[in-house]
């Protein structure tokens, strides 16, 4: 593919604009060096992104994959923790110390950390000032991976214009303008575009989640400023290619063509909730088929690949739901490490962020991890029963440090539930559980991995990136 050099002058020169963020930004937005000139170049990139997977979160998906084999689980390996390279990532916005998908993802594809809720644009806009958000775009990895002549994809379990896949390829002023600009907020008429007419505008190969009602118009679907619209009709008409809603047409679509996939009205279906009947593909054969498509290209590929349903399970207090989604996101990343070639292909997996998400209680070796604490065997309680806490009820291994699953007063306090369906207790009662503020971990293998070590800025991550493509 040709690369258009005027316009890669134009992203360097922005992205050199965009390095220093004020608010308590580190001022200096890469800590990385410049490659050596032995080290091999990755020709390919995947990025994983489990939203919302932090190391608690890692831990006991690791317990409950294992069990599900019928392990005590503790000693389970999940695929990426068998990756050399590790690091933790700090991952607080610039005017927020508990961090959303938003600013975070947003670090992650334009090497600048920046505010809460806004998307691809930079920490000196306010939220929801189209103004603003014209003033201060931010480079975007999505659009140099194109103008450098390599593939891109998206892939995502979540609305394909929620917050995280959008940072790829979208700059709004506020991450909820995913499909229409409120007239009400007086910024339809300035100059912005809602982050799903920036999808079907831009650039990529490969495009895959849920969210169809985003792209079309009527009372019942997201475009309600335009009744008419069929975005995904103006994008084949314009590109060619393939607009697919279920697993079977995704499977069936030319691969020779860019796709779009809108395989959910919203979000897409929690794999604990799936049906024999559900048409949607899993992230597995997603990822699969985002693979497949891209190495078709000569120069190489960037993929972008998030779990987005783990969040969301965990802001709905329901732990054994977000460790399905977990596992089935790491089912997605063995294939990725089976079908492509490690000496080309630098593979990193890492959340955008994590939540007040808790094992404790002292549970015995192979205790269910999602089921009620009973001691360790030969303790000097002796017991095989639940231990009781000081109101004399059982309690569970995982909760929550605030959520839905609050008890108001905590008395008198309901048997706890147990299984993958259950809303785990939560201690501070609120409608959604929240994001916590704690570093993320970092998993890299492949060209350009060593340069995932230590304790590193989230903003980091666009710069390994851009270092394993021997861009620098």
């Amino acid at each position: 593919m040709k690369r258009n050099l005027a316009a890669l002058l134009t992203a360097s020169a922005l992205s050199l604009g965009a390095c220093t963020a004020d608010q308590g930004a580190p001022s200096v937005a890469s800590a990385s060096q410049p490659a050596e000139s032995e080290a091999p170049s990755a020709k390919n990139v995947i990025l994983f992104i489990g939203d919302g997977m932090g190391i608690s979160t890692i831990t006991a998906a690791r317990i409950y994959a294992g069990q599900k084999r019928g392990a005590s689980g503790e000693e389970n390996v999940l695929p990426f923790e068998t990756f050399d390279n590790v690091a933790l990532v700090k991952t607080y916005n610039t005017n927020a110390q508990v961090p959303d998908s938003a600013g975070t993802a947003t670090a992650m594809h334009s090497g600048s950390k920046t505010r809460i809720g806004v998307v691809g644009i930079g920490p000196q806009a306010t939220r929801g000032s189209c103004a603003d958000a014209l003033a201060h775009p931010l480079p975007l990895l999505g659009e140099e991976v194109k103008q450098r002549g390599l593939a891109l994809g998206i892939v995502s379990t979540a609305r394909i214009t929620h917050a995280t896949p959008a940072s790829v390829y979208a700059r709004s002023a506020d991450r909820n303008w995913e499909g229409f600009i409120d007239p009400e907020s007086g910024q339809d008429e300035a100059g912005c575009k809602d982050i799903a007419q920036q999808l079907i505008e831009a650039d990529w190969d490969v495009a895959l989640g849920g969210g169809r009602y985003n792209f079309f118009g009527s009372e019942a679907d997201g475009r309600r400023t335009s009744p008419s619209a069929n975005l995904a009709a103006s994008w084949v008409s314009r590109t060619g290619g393939s607009y697919v809603t279920n697993a079977e047409e995704l499977g069936k679509a030319p691969m020779d063509a860019p796709v779009l996939g809108l395989f959910s009205q919203s979000h897409m279906t929690y794999t604990a909730e799936r049906g024999a009947d559900n048409a949607e593909p899993t992230l597995t054969d997603m990822t699969a088929q985002a693979i497949a498509r891209l190495k078709t290209d000569p120069d190489g590929f960037y993929l972008m690949v998030e779990s987005g349903r783990i969040d969301h399970a965990h802001h709905d207090g329901r732990a054994g739901v977000a460790l399905e989604e977990t596992v089935e996101f790491a089912r997605a990343i063995q294939h990725a490490i089976d079908n492509t070639d490690p000496n080309e292909t630098l593979i990193m997996v890492t959340a955008d962020h994590s939540h007040v998400f808790t094992i404790a209680g002292y549970p015995r070796r192979g205790n269910d991890i999602l089921g009620l604490v009973v001691p360790p065997a030969g303790d000097i309680s002796n017991t095989e029963e639940p231990l009781p806490a000081n109101d004399g009820k059982p309690y569970t291994t995982l909760g929550y440090a605030n959520g839905p699953g609050a008890i108001a007063g905590m008395d008198p306090r309901p048997l706890p539930e147990t299984g993958v369906s259950a809303r785990q207790q939560a201690t501070i009662p609120l409608s959604s559980e929240t994001h916590a503020g704690e570093d993320v971990a970092l998993y890299a293998q492949g060209p350009g991995a060593q340069k995932a070590r230590g304790v590193i800025e989230q903003n980091v991550i666009y710069d390994i990136i851009r270092s394993g493509f021997g861009w620098e």
